[in-house]
């Protein structure tokens, strides 16, 4: 068969059934964690115009977008590359009447112009929840909470990915201890953010730049520290201790002394314990984001292996609603991109295969009527689909012209069906389960009908 001439734009995705069934199980993966925890769905046009994302950005996002100006227009539009600034102008419009706490959610299409590669394209989609006016702990612990919540109800586990954390204020605070000036430290942050994409080698000289030895660069390049629940303690209700270390590798424990776990760390160690998911959690202090909007916690959810990009990232923005025309106003939030997720679940064998998907989506039918030899059944198929249809079953049938019984059950099966309704004449029928495989004996057609819709 010739290629057609015509093709996806390059870093794009076609979706035929079974790529639109995983699309839809992972966005309804994410609706679900996020009503789950008492999140509201919000969303906002594809496009916005261009200054929306310079303005917090700088004119050099440009080339990381797809921009355009109308034809016979004047001003300038950009498809959206995230949903923050969106959200900013959205609560910002609003604020006076919104309540306080506001938490958010949505789940939709964005666009950024990069080159294609593993993990990453031009057009995907994004999973974002936000908590907006409340600036307490208890709301870092809270977005958190909300990941691991959608990251366990998929399967994976604390020893596949670890939510690796950090805070910005807290590490700026340790920097300045080690006499780094803070004028200096976003210079620092920069290459933090850039360390995955350089040989460790690299990255101890360049930070020898800022005061540090290849030796004590191991602090960003290992240090983790984790923070254990005694065994036999209720993790929910476990106080963290503050005067007690926290378990810090030997090989940088003299780098990495107590000052970062100041009253910003502490706090939000504390209500990560109280949320049951601190087994999840790595202080890691090389997590920075690379986005300066970021004021105090940040984190990333990384696989234990270290196989893809971030699975997730996100983190305390509490400027940003001011420089959208809003009012002072404490955010903190996160996305998820479906990309890096998708290839994570496939790779560990935690995508449902074909028939399972579109069970689990509610795709697959619920009834598969099927024609019996006598010829009298065959002019009440449609009839009968319509009066499961109507009584708010998913029912389908046949276009084949085969009236093998052997074959239309396995199309039945094939198409993730429950049950087979096989009519055996006009006015009788049978039931087959197609998960048990058992079959019920030939009963009058209404008595099967009232049987499937629940009515019997």
């Amino acid at each position: 068969m010739a290629e057609s001439a015509f093709q996806a734009p390059k870093g794009t995705r076609d979706f035929y059934p079974e790529d639109a069934a995983r699309r839809r199980f992972i966005t309804e993966a994410w609706r679900s964690a996020s009503v789950r925890h008492g999140f509201e769905e919000v969303d906002g046009p594809i496009f916005e115009h261009l200054d929306l994302y310079t303005v917090k950005s700088g004119e050099g996002i440009v080339s990381e977008l797809f921009s355009f100006t109308r034809a016979g227009g004047e001003k300038d539009y950009a498809l959206r590359p995230e949903f923050t600034p969106t959200l900013a102008r959205l609560f910002a419009a609003r604020a006076g009447s919104l309540p306080k706490p506001t938490r958010w959610f949505m789940a939709g299409p964005f666009f950024r112009a990069e080159k294609p590669q593993r993990g990453r394209l031009r057009e995907f989609l994004q999973w974002n929840a936000d908590i907006l006016g409340d600036a307490s702990p208890a709301a870092d612990a809270e977005i958190i909470a909300t990941c691991v919540s959608l990251l366990a109800s998929l399967g994976l586990t604390s020893r596949d990915v670890r939510v690796k954390v950090n805070h910005r204020a807290a590490l700026g605070a340790w920097l300045s201890s080690r006499g780094l000036a803070a004028e200096r430290q976003p210079e620092l942050f920069k290459l933090l953010d850039a360390r995955g994409k350089m040989p460790p080698q690299e990255f101890a000289s360049r930070i020898g730049a800022f005061g540090f030895s290849a030796e004590q660069a191991e602090v960003f390049l290992r240090g983790i520290v984790r923070i254990t629940v005694p065994a036999g303690v209720d993790p929910r209700t476990h106080e963290v201790d503050p005067l007690r270390p926290p378990a810090v590798d030997p090989s940088v424990r003299d780098v990495l002394d107590l000052t970062y776990f100041s009253d910003a760390v502490m706090p939000l160690a504390r209500e990560l314990v109280a949320a049951g998911i601190i087994d999840w959690v790595d202080f890691d202090l090389s997590i920075v984001r690379g986005l300066a909007y970021y004021t105090g916690m940040v984190f990333e959810v990384h696989e234990a292996a270290g196989a893809e990009r971030a699975i997730a990232g996100g983190g305390r923005y509490d400027n940003l609603v001011e420089l959208f025309g809003g009012p002072s106003t404490p955010a903190v939030g996160f996305g998820m991109g479906d990309v890096v997720l998708g290839l994570v679940l496939e790779d560990r064998g935690l995508m449902p295969k074909a028939g399972d998907l579109f069970r689990r989506i509610g795709a697959a039918p619920d009834v598969f009527v099927i024609p019996g030899p006598n010829p009298a059944a065959d002019a009440l198929v449609k009839p009968v689909v319509a009066r499961l249809r109507a009584a708010g079953l998913h029912a389908r049938h046949t276009s084949k012209t085969t009236r093998n019984i052997g074959k239309l059950l396995k199309e039945a099966v094939d198409q993730s069906a429950r049950f087979a309704l096989i009519l055996e004449s006009d006015s009788t029928a049978a039931v087959k389960d197609l998960t048990s495989g058992a079959q019920s004996p030939v009963v009058p057609l209404a008595d099967a009908i009232a049987r499937l819709t629940g009515r019997e």
